[in-house]
């Protein structure tokens, strides 16, 4: 067949969007062409791939006409996650791998010259895309992405750590199996710091308790050194350990950023930015004190 289509994700926002990269061959000038709002680190995977294949001992329809678009086209399309997709949907249309069985698999994961593959970013969040979609898709990532994305209960996630483990599940009639990922350890977090080291500060105190228990905001506003961000920073510690959703929620954003650690695991997240950041420095990753 000289038409393939592989499912992905891309990172939108604090979620990951289903992109479908379909690759077709056609008959014509030999060339490579990456259509669908693809950055520039997207469009650099031409190259990645082509020596990817050929150093894996696989053929690349150098020959060919390739267009491959990575639909929606309106979606902004990051990163090398694109490789793995892209790789797999040349192999397809070109007959190298079964086609038909790209249906039943999301992937995702960048490749390295000698076809192993990288971890991404965004893995936990592509996972709960997933469970929140009820896909009954399996999700295939690189070893360091997958035992990440395992921590989501109800998806399936295989493992992978080089391209030739999944072009030989992937032959027609093949019997091979992928290794099903295990989730990384959750280790205890850590203790927070505690309203009973400060001294004095009834009232302060007392309106942290209260914004706690009641689930408000505060604004706290004093000359320097009256104690503001030593008061802040234990009000993490008056708030209730997060369920498993909301320490899923909370590592699935700092998985975006590739900041995600398995110490981290059930710690709400504090941020202290400057008093004169900006709006935009303050969306764009500052963290006055907020805890989530």
């Amino acid at each position: 067949m000289s038409l393939a289509i592989v499912h992905s994700r891309a990172l939108d926002g604090l979620s990951a969007a289903a992109v479908s990269v379909e690759v077709h061959l056609a008959n014509g000038l030999p060339s490579f062409t990456l259509v669908g709002l693809a950055e520039t680190e997207v469009k650099e995977s031409r190259e990645r791939v082509r020596a990817a294949l050929q150093n894996s001992g696989l053929s690349f329809p150098h020959n060919r006409r390739i267009i491959v678009n990575l639909a929606p086209a309106e979606l902004p399309k990051e990163g090398g996650r694109f490789d793995l997709p892209i790789a797999l949907g040349l192999l397809a249309a070109s007959d190298q791998i079964d086609a038909t069985r790209l249906e039943g698999f999301e992937c995702a994961g960048e490749l390295s010259l000698g076809g192993e593959l990288r971890p991404v970013r965004g893995a936990l969040a592509m996972s709960l895309a997933l469970r929140q979609e009820q896909s009954t898709r399996c999700l295939i990532l690189p070893e360091a992405s997958a035992a990440e994305a395992a921590l989501v209960s109800g998806v399936r996630v295989l493992s992978v750590s080089h391209l030739l483990d999944l072009v030989a599940a992937l032959q027609p009639g093949s019997d091979a199996s992928l290794r099903t990922a295990s989730p990384l350890a959750r280790v205890e977090a850590a203790a927070q710091p505690d309203l009973s080291d400060i001294k004095g500060q009834a009232g302060a105190k007392r309106a942290l308790e209260i914004a706690a228990a009641g689930e408000h905001s505060l604004l706290m506003v004093g000359p320097p050194g009256t104690g503001k961000s030593m008061l802040a920073q234990r009000m993490a510690g008056l708030l209730p350990a997060m369920s498993d959703e909301e320490a899923l929620a909370s590592a699935s954003v700092l998985s975006l950023v590739g900041q995600f650690e398995p110490a981290r695991w059930g710690q709400r997240s504090q941020r202290s930015p400057h008093h004169s950041a900006s709006s935009v420095a303050l969306v764009g990753g500052g963290g006055a004190s907020i805890v989530s």
